[in-house]
């Protein structure tokens, strides 16, 4: 028993920050708190590190330190890109294609455009929760001016065809953004080669701290501002600069890009091992998402005839923290829509569980997981009348 120890399986919500990036962070707090856009000689040394931190996060994505804006995180550069772009191309078109399973920060968006007049395509998914290019081939009108599809989904782990998308977008002239909140220090990405105009990302998704992201626009592509006010990031995104956010989260992109290999692997046979044996020691459930094609760290399970408010509940009793999908929309009664996108039944989208894995995970916590699990399965269970009437019916056991 790991008692009195927190277990945690949430790193899609948000992740440990590196102690490095802590310590990267500190002297901005304490002693290096000058604006960066100050004239004097004190806001001009913190402008020194804004722009080493923006030429590192361009390095490692492949961009350039023009490319790179900062932001408050991915859902306003999500926001940003969506919006800055449709209202520059609106005189050439107003059909937008986006997935049905998108983050909240996508969709709701361009549920909010609809409203403005534009018309989206919400591409289905498959059972696994991937896009089909043939879909979206057919989906693409003369009127098309964006494409916007996540790189790797948020709840079921669903990695997109990303390269083929972009392709896609590039031939018939259509810009191209993508969400990839949940990919960015876990998979390679190198924007000089992939073809994508605008990119999202948070940094607390990668060990970085929260409240900071950034918004990648290729050159040449022009967007209308999201926010008015100074002259900050090009005169691009008005706002004082947070310094000590983009230090950190410049660190903690060097870090997770320089152990990606090795963490992967580690977080690959962590998942592989828990989905395996969870499989094993629980009936009548369901792994949601493709086995191969989905995030190293993602395990997504739907356990028939329960609750998940009360499967998470039940096993943060015991110190282990899950969750029944995005952060972002918990404390809703409503089934995710990426579960029920995928082909779910309501009543078995309410009894999932997402389990994210990162590198300060270990073996010894999925064996006490796997340890917990079956007894808090069965003891819910017992208390379900669909689970009584399946026994009943079915005569399973």
């Amino acid at each position: 028993m790991m008692e009195n120890k927190v277990i945690y399986f949430d790193n899609a919500a948000t992740t440990k920050v590196y102690s490095e990036v802590v310590e990267s962070m500190r002297p901005f707090s304490e002693e290096l708190y000058g604006n960066p856009s100050s004239v004097h000689s004190f806001g001009r040394k913190t402008k020194g590190y804004l722009d080493n931190s923006r030429k590192i996060v361009a390095e490692l994505l492949g961009a350039t330190d023009k490319e790179i804006f900062f932001t408050s995180g991915a859902t306003e550069a999500n926001n940003w890109a969506i919006l800055g772009a449709v209202d520059k191309l609106k005189n050439k078109g107003k059909h937008i294609i986006t997935s049905s399973i998108e983050h909240h920060a996508v969709l709701h968006v361009c549920q909010k455009l609809e409203k403005e007049g534009f018309d989206v395509t919400y591409l289905p998914v498959d059972e696994y929760g991937i896009i089909s290019l043939d879909d979206l081939k057919r989906a693409i009108r003369p009127d098309t001016i964006l494409i916007t599809v996540m790189y790797a989904n948020n709840e079921i782990g669903s990695i997109q065809p990303i390269a083929e998308i972009g392709a896609l977008a590039k031939d018939k002239g259509i810009l191209f953004h993508t969400d990839a909140a949940q990919v960015i220090g876990k998979v390679s990405i190198d924007l000089k080669t992939l073809p994508v105009d605008l990119l999202s990302l948070s940094a607390h998704k990668f060990h970085g701290p929260k409240g900071i992201g950034a918004l990648y626009i290729r050159k040449g592509v022009k967007i209308t501002n999201l926010l008015e006010g100074g002259g900050q990031e090009r005169n691009k995104r008005p706002g004082t600069e947070n310094i000590t956010g983009i230090v950190g989260l410049s660190k903690a992109l060097e870090i997770s890009t320089a152990n990606m290999a090795s963490n992967t692997k580690k977080v690959l046979e962590l998942r592989e091992y828990l989905i395996d044996e969870v499989i094993k020691k629980v009936p009548h459930i369901r792994l949601n998402g493709h086995r191969e094609k989905r995030l190293a760290g993602n395990a997504n399970i739907s356990f028939s005839f329960i609750e998940g408010e009360s499967m998470l509940l039940a096993l943060d009793m015991y110190g282990i923290c899950g969750s029944s999908g995005s952060a972002c929309t918990s404390g809703s009664l409503d089934p995710s829509h990426v579960l029920l996108a995928i082909g779910l039944e309501h009543e078995t989208a309410h009894g999932s569980l997402r389990l994210t894995l990162s590198e300060f995970n270990s073996k010894e916590e999925i064996d006490y997981f796997l340890q917990v699990i079956p007894g808090v399965i069965e003891r819910l269970r017992s208390m379900s009348p669909l689970y009584e009437d399946f026994l009943k019916t079915k005569g399973a056991k």
